[in-house]
């Protein structure tokens, strides 16, 4: 006679013995973050926006069941946001104007219902709230084409306290999703590779120069050149150029040297404003 299936009753309180042992993981790991921040005591950058994505992409990678990753996904986000407050103090500025709350809401949905977010009229004021304290990072759109005053010339300065470019968002995005608008993260974090990195190139140049020669400069020295963004500088001072390249790029990169012998009198600056690990779009049968 074969065994008799256990009860509802009996499948009940299984479930509130594995609650009560993820519970006791999620306390565990708190106390473990605790140690780190107790390590790391009066240290500016305790946020790590690439082992972040790697942790991410470990779980996508390894998931199944019939649970959707998506739902994993969020749990582990507001995990990771919740932990990040236990280190130090962390809030968000957002670009968010007249109530446009488009990133407003992929911010949230990265960063927790706990974190908190402060709007910004302007993608200017957002590099302010960052420059004055009030905000560890940063939430922007992605630039578009010929903005007349773009906030990502800021970027392009020697001044090792200047933001860089640190993610994109949103990080896992399901195929068929709403379209929100894609964001970038801006914070004073050092960049990190994660192995699927995009790197954002500032350059700027003494004298124009067209989107393709510059292009082709770069893709000779085997930078691979993902979209562009120009600025003219007033007064026909030169221009300054957002460059993504489909790679990670840092500031000792050999590459740079080389665009730099090519360009030659006509190079003001050339280094890296961000960089960000590609992000994931989950497959229909993991969504």
């Amino acid at each position: 006679m074969p065994p008799a299936s256990p009860s509802v009753d009996a499948l009940r309180r299984e479930i509130d013995e594995i609650d009560a042992a993820i519970h006791d993981l999620i306390m565990r790991r708190a106390r473990v973050v605790e140690r780190i921040a107790q390590s790391k005591a009066g240290a500016k950058v305790f946020i790590r926006p690439g082992r972040e994505a790697g942790i991410l992409r470990r779980l996508v990678a390894r998931h199944q069941g019939s649970v959707p990753v998506a739902a994993i996904v969020r749990i582990w986000r507001e995990m990771i946001a919740a932990m990040t407050l236990i280190q130090g103090p962390f809030a968000v500025a957002v670009y968010a104007p007249d109530d446009d709350r488009r990133l407003w809401d992929i911010a949230r949905d990265h960063y927790g219902t706990v974190t908190p977010l402060a709007p910004a009229n302007t993608a200017q004021a957002v590099l302010r709230a960052l420059a004055e304290g009030s905000a560890t990072v940063g939430v922007v759109p992605v630039p578009e084409e010929e903005e007349t005053d773009p906030w990502w010339r800021f970027l392009i300065s020697d001044d090792t306290k200047t933001p860089k470019i640190i993610g994109r968002l949103p990080f896992c995005s399901r195929p068929g999703q709403k379209e929100g608008g894609d964001a970038l993260i801006l914070g004073a974090v050092p960049l990190e590779a994660t192995g699927q990195d995009h790197t954002l190139l500032g350059v700027e140049l003494a004298q124009d120069m067209s989107r393709g020669r510059l292009k082709d400069m770069m893709e000779a020295v085997s930078l691979p050149v993902g979209w562009f963004r120009i600025f003219h500088l007033p007064g026909g001072g030169g221009s300054v150029h957002l460059i993504e390249v489909e790679d990670f790029v840092d500031g000792d990169d050999a590459r740079l040297g080389a665009l730099a012998e090519k360009l030659g009198d006509a190079l003001v600056r050339v280094l890296p404003v961000g960089a960000y690990a590609l992000p994931i779009t989950l497959e229909p049968r993991k969504a």
